[in-house]
């Protein structure tokens, strides 16, 4: 369609653009001029045809167009692509020339030809030989560059088809250019851009150019034309006539030397190649440097050649000047030009190469002999005068004193054939000196002396140990921890073990195990182990071996050889496997595999793989399967032999199983469980043919099924889960929606697929989290914090809970207990409830633990916090744990609001304790103390820093009162001192320099003294004393005035009946209960019996006392009832402001009440009803009202005391 949608355009316009990709357009190339239009693109996408005829016929379409000069042609571009880029157009003429003139002699382009596309005028320059053609550069002059032209016109000049062209854009100085024969000269023109007239042409003899030249006696320089370049002779003017060369001229101890080239750009067409001498002793070298001059043939290519020359066994150390050089792999050239070459020569004329290139970090070079130094600089190449520094010495050799173990074999062998290296025994003169290598048997100091200073890339050494076991045991460790032996040498350390015949010895290897490999391979830690044994049929290699592997033990027949190969710049560190004396078998080697937990497959191969396993020759692998788990046997590959007599077995063993015998191409077993035994049995083959071989591989996976859980978070707001396996398996695998991951976090408000596999639940950790915020402090409620309860089907218990609760800058957040109150844990208080609560900042500062029912009444933060709960088990712990509620901003970061134990003291620790506050802020403790009591408060443990700025601050004041008790620096010591009020405790950090500051306040209450109450005992105790010394003494006067006693006696009844009136007026408004005396003897002298009052004074006590009162027992003539009182019971913890006067030194004597029971108004029920009214009992009065006289009870002096605390 394209085609077509052209040809119709080509009817209607000559020249016509589509933006489909199509154009048709009128070429007339000018004469002598060759146009060609060409594509890389492929046909089927882009082409350029010729258009024919009166209907525009189509008749050729190509990839590339040549048009002939003068003929007018129509052209037609059709292109799936933009043709601008699509297309490329390139016009080449020719300027030919004479000895004097040039045809054109003004260059101009076709400016209008195919300008729509990028065009490029070539013009090729033809002159007679010595000839120069010149141009003139019309317009603006030229500038040499290496970039793109801005304006579109990149000119390029070439002085040969095969030189390298030097580009050019416009607005520079260059304005002439001087050319040769055959040179080129091109012109790259964008699209749609007009050029016309370029240059005016000239011929004339070719000029050339003339330099002075000094070359000292040491150097011969050559210089020489590359075949290739244009002719130009280049000769020497120092005689009558020039010394002419048109390929190359020799120059060696000239002084300014005129040499004249026949070119005027020798450097593009010559290059310099200079050779110096250096001879060298065993100490030194003439010259000691490698020196040039910089400017000699600078603008040339140049190569400079040192040949230094050595004695026998003498070295040579080069010290390159400037950069350092890198030695390069491959002959690849280097990037900036600058390439050196080191070749040694050795003494049997081997000659070894190195090629370096500048950039580097080797500076120095030590070369074993002859040596030729070459430098290639690139044309004007900056070179410094001295390229290097050379010194000669003898050849160091390397001397080293080893001392071999017993039953230790050490053998040194060359790899390499270095006639220049050889190692010797023992000192000269007896010295023996070998190039093969040297074997040391000898149980003594031995010197060995290496003839060069790297014997390591010259020789191996292997050391061998002998070790011969008896019926039960090897002496010996088989492995040593580390060796110094040869420490910088490709070492392989062997061990040849033997038992007797019928037994084998067996290699235990650690924990770690080892892992075969393919013979011949090398282990990623270089330590290669190789396990072989000694067969009648010949040597057989159990296998290869590497550290950290399945292989835990491995039983070898009889006599075998253990060999670890270590290269030589690898520290030893070998694996410390133990050998021991096993049972007798008869296979050839029993290999003890422990298969991994999880997903695995595990390899192995027979002895000598890919080689033939031995005739009539069984091995055995024992797999010791984790539970839970199922494997399968896979042959990978294996070879079956020709068998003469038996034939190729695989058994498979299990305890207590029947054996399973299958062939190589059987099943072998698949998805099985326990562990088992494989033995290879083979036959005797025939050995023209190929035997057997087999590569088997076990693969396990897990049986287990995982636990299943769908967690819904969408019913808890703001409450997310976290997951993380913390147990010592590394099979235990948790996943989240199907993806196995260490730590999965279910977000807040969503749901999620959780998978546990073979994990124990105390090898996973459960947290979870709950986010709680407001954004004004009018939005903010209080919150009780509960843990809700998860879903069931997680298995694993819950650990903690963590609360993040955020509030408005301008906020408080308030912590209480819903039990009452809190406890904070303390050194030595610690709480030990079955749930404890961490609060901390948002940044992890912890702001304290804390459990319930404690002395903090409520915990105020000015900050972002998160509250940690653990407990026991949630599922028996009931919430809610803690009361969370807002206020207004605090001018601390923390306040603990405190009341004292009573009991106990009280500790308070600054937050984040033992570590120190954070620096710059402020907490305080609001301690209210109860009534009547006051505080000890101790500072036990202060640790003060070295403050940077400012102060830490420890102050004491009492609630209400400006005036501060106490205020201490970090440079004062805080004493202790006692607060008689509620007080508020401060504390402030500074910005520290070394140090923090933190602190433990111990507050011990102490109970007030009351002054009053004391005073007012002791007086009322001492006017009883007085009223009672009063009382005997009138007493005794009226006794010694008496001759006789008498006593009146009431048979029985109360004084006073409720029914008698004796009395009319009140007890208040008469005196019948005032008597003037009582005449005793009168009163109670019935009681007396025979003896009189003055008898029973002057007897001193002997019968009853008669001045002290004491329970009536009736008449003495007969048998009067007898009441049992019992014991007084003792009064305790009563404050009695009098004492008892039974428990004084004075007499006893009848009770006289002195309470309101002495008001007539009341009867006391302990009275019994006999003549004296005596008391059946000694317990607290039991009073009956009987009259309205102090009706309101006085309050007990107990009760006053308690309620003044």
């Amino acid at each position: 369609m394209r085609l077509k949608t052209c040809e119709l355009l080509g009817l209607l316009f000559v020249t016509v653009l589509d933006l489909s990709g199509c154009l048709q357009t009128t070429v007339r190339p000018d004469e002598g001029s060759t146009v060609t239009v060409s594509t890389e693109l492929p046909l089927e996408q882009c082409a350029v045809c010729t258009v024919d005829g009166d209907n525009d016929v189509q008749t050729s379409c190509k990839s590339s167009l040549t048009l002939v000069p003068e003929v007018e042609v129509k052209v037609l571009f059709n292109c799936s692509e933009p043709i601008e880029a699509a297309y490329t157009v390139a016009i080449t003429r020719t300027i030919e020339c004479t000895k004097d003139s040039c045809s054109p002699p003004t260059v101009k382009t076709q400016p209008d030809i195919l300008s729509e596309f990028t065009r490029t005028f070539t013009w090729e320059l033809k002159a007679p030989e010595k000839i120069s053609v010149g141009l003139d550069i019309l317009g603006d002059g030229l500038r040499e560059t290496s970039e793109p032209c801005p304006d579109g016109f990149q000119y390029s000049v070439a002085t040969s088809k095969t030189n390298s062209k030097t580009q050019y854009c416009r607005g520079g100085s260059e304005t002439h250019l001087d050319l040769p024969n055959q040179a080129e000269v091109s012109l790259r023109v964008k699209p749609n851009t007009q050029a016309d007239v370029l240059f005016q042409t000239s011929a004339g003899p070719l000029k050339g150019r003339t330099m002075v030249t000094t070359v000292d006696p040491s150097a011969t320089v050559v210089i020489s034309r590359n075949p290739d370049e244009l002719e130009c002779d280049v000769c020497s003017v120092g005689g009558s006539t020039p010394d002419c060369s048109p390929t190359e001229k020799t120059l060696t101890n000239v002084e300014n030397l005129s040499l004249e080239f026949s070119c005027p750009k020798p450097q593009d067409v010559y290059s310099m190649k200079m050779k110096k001498t250096i001879e060298c002793t065993e100490s030194s070298c003439t010259p000691a440097t490698g020196e040039i001059d910089p400017d000699l043939f600078k603008d040339f290519k140049r190569s400079l050649t040192w040949e230094i020359s050595v004695p026998e066994r003498t070295v040579l150390t080069l010290d390159i000047t400037g950069d350092g050089l890198k030695e390069m792999s491959a002959p690849d050239q280097c990037p900036d030009g600058y390439q050196y070459s080191v070749s040694t020569t050795k003494s049997d004329g081997s000659v070894k190469t190195k090629i370096y290139c500048s950039g580097g970090t080797e500076s120095r070079l030590n070369l074993p002999g002859t040596t030729t130094v070459t430098v290639e600089a690139p044309k004007g190449g900056e070179l410094d005068k001295t390229i290097f520094t050379v010194k000669a010495a003898p050849r160091g050799g390397r001397m080293m004193f080893v001392h071999p173990d017993p039953d230790t074999i050490i053998d040194i062998r060359s790899v390499t054939s270095d006639p220049e290296c050889s190692v010797c025994e023992n000192k000269t003169p007896k010295q023996k000196c070998y190039s093969d290598g040297l074997t040391l048997r000898a149980h003594r100091n031995i010197s060995v002396d290496f003839t060069c200073p790297r014997p390591q890339d010259v020789f191996n050494v292997e050391i061998n140990r002998e070790i011969d076991c008896t019926d039960t045991s090897c002496s010996g460790n088989i492995v040593q921890a580390e060796s110094s032996l040869f420490p910088d040498f490709n070492r392989t350390y062997t061990w040849d073990l033997k038992v007797i015949s019928t037994r084998v010895f067996q290699l235990d290897f650690p924990e770690a195990g080892m892992r075969q490999i393919p013979n011949q391979e090398t282990c990623p830690d270089e330590h290669t182990y190789t396990l072989v044994t000694y067969l009648r049929t010949g040597l057989a290699t159990i296998g290869t071996f590497c550290s950290g592997g399945t292989v835990t033990t491995i039983q070898v027949r009889y006599k075998g050889r253990m060999s670890l190969q270590v290269p030589g710049d690898k520290k030893l560190d070998p694996v410390d496997f133990k050998l021991s004396v096993g049972p007798v078998t008869s296979m050839v080697a029993i290999v003890k595999v422990n298969l991994p937990r999880g997903v695995s497959e595990t390899d192995f191969i027979t002895p000598n793989y890919p080689s033939d396993f031995p005739d009539d020759q069984q091995m055995q692998w024992n797999f010791i399967v984790p539970g839970m788990h199922n494997y399968t046997m896979h042959f990978l590959d294996h070879t079956a032999p020709e068998c003469l007599n038996n034939e190729v077995v695989v058994e498979y063993q299990k305890e207590n199983k029947k054996v399973t015998k299958v062939s190589l191409i059987d099943p072998q077993p698949a998805d099985q469980q326990g562990n088992f035994n494989m033995v290879l049995t083979n036959c005797e083959t025939n050995r023209t043919l190929q035997g057997l071989t087999l590569k088997h591989r076990v693969s396990v996976k897990r049986s287990g099924h995982p636990v299943l859980c769908a967690v819904d978070l969408t019913k808890y707001q703001g409450v997310s889960l976290q997951l993380e396996t913390v147990g010592s398996d590394p099979y235990c695998e948790i996943s989240i929606d199907s993806k196995v991951e260490k730590k999965i976090n279910v977000a807040a408000g969503t749901k999620a697929k959780l998978s546990f596999l073979d994990c124990p639940n105390e090898d996973v950790r459960l947290t979870a989290s709950e986010v709680i915020g407001c954004q004004n402090l009018a939005s903010c409620s209080s919150t009780l914090l509960n843990v809700p309860k998860l879903d069931s089907c997680l298995p694993m218990p819950l650990r903690s809970f963590t609360w993040h609760i955020n509030i408005p800058v301008d906020s408080t957040i308030d912590l209480t207990s819903p039990a009452g109150t809190l406890r904070q844990s303390v050194p030595g208080q610690e709480c030990n409830s079955s749930v404890s609560l961490h609060v901390a900042e948002s940044d992890g500062f912890s702001v304290g633990d804390f459990c319930s029912k404690g002395t903090i009444q409520k915990v105020q933060v000015h900050a972002n916090i998160s509250i940690t709960s653990t407990a026991r088990d949630f599922k028996k712990t009931k919430g809610p744990f803690l009361n969370v509620s807002f206020s207004k901003e605090i001018p601390e970061t923390i306040i603990y609001h405190v009341t004292p134990a009573m009991s106990s003291p009280t500790l308070l620790v600054t937050p984040n304790w033992p570590q120190g506050m954070r620096p710059f802020s402020t907490i305080s403790w609001i301690v209210t103390l109860p009534s009547q009591y006051q505080a000890l408060v101790q500072f036990i443990n202060v640790s003060q820093p070295k403050c940077s700025d400012r102060h830490t601050s420890i102050k004491v004041k009492m609630l209400g009162y400006e005036e501060e008790i106490m205020s201490r620096r970090e440079d004062e010591k805080a004493e202790e001192l006692l607060v008689q009020e509620s007080f508020y405790l401060n504390m402030s950090n500074c910005i520290p320099e070394a140090g923090q500051f933190g602190a433990v306040t111990k507050i011990v209450l102490q109970k007030k003294t009351n002054l009053l109450a004391i005073l007012l005992g002791l007086a009322g105790a001492l006017l009883l004393l007085l009223i009672v010394l009063a009382v005997v003494c009138v007493i005794t006067k009226k006794k010694k005035k008496k001759e006789k006693e008498s006593s009146i006696y009431i048979g029985k009844g109360n004084i006073f009946r409720p029914g008698d009136r004796h009395f009319t007026k009140t007890r208040a408004e008469n005196e019948s209960h005032v008597y003037a005396s009582i005449d005793e003897s009168m009163v109670y002298g019935h009681l007396l019996g025979d003896s009189t009052y003055g008898d029973s004074v002057q007897d001193g006590f002997k019968g009853m006392q008669v001045d002290s009162y004491q329970t009536f027992t009736g008449p003495t003539d007969v048998d009067l009832p007898v009441i049992k009182e019992p014991d007084p019971e003792p009064e305790r913890d009563q404050y009695r402001t009098f004492l008892d006067p039974s428990e004084t030194f004075i007499p006893s004597r009848p009770r006289t009440p002195i309470d309101r029971q002495d008001s007539l108004g009341f009867q006391d029920r302990r009275m019994v009803d006999n003549e004296l009214y005596t008391f059946k009992n000694t317990g607290d009065i039991n009073t009956i009202r009987l009259s309205g006289v102090d009706m309101e009870p006085k309050p007990p002096v107990d009760d006053i005391l308690e309620d003044s605390l």
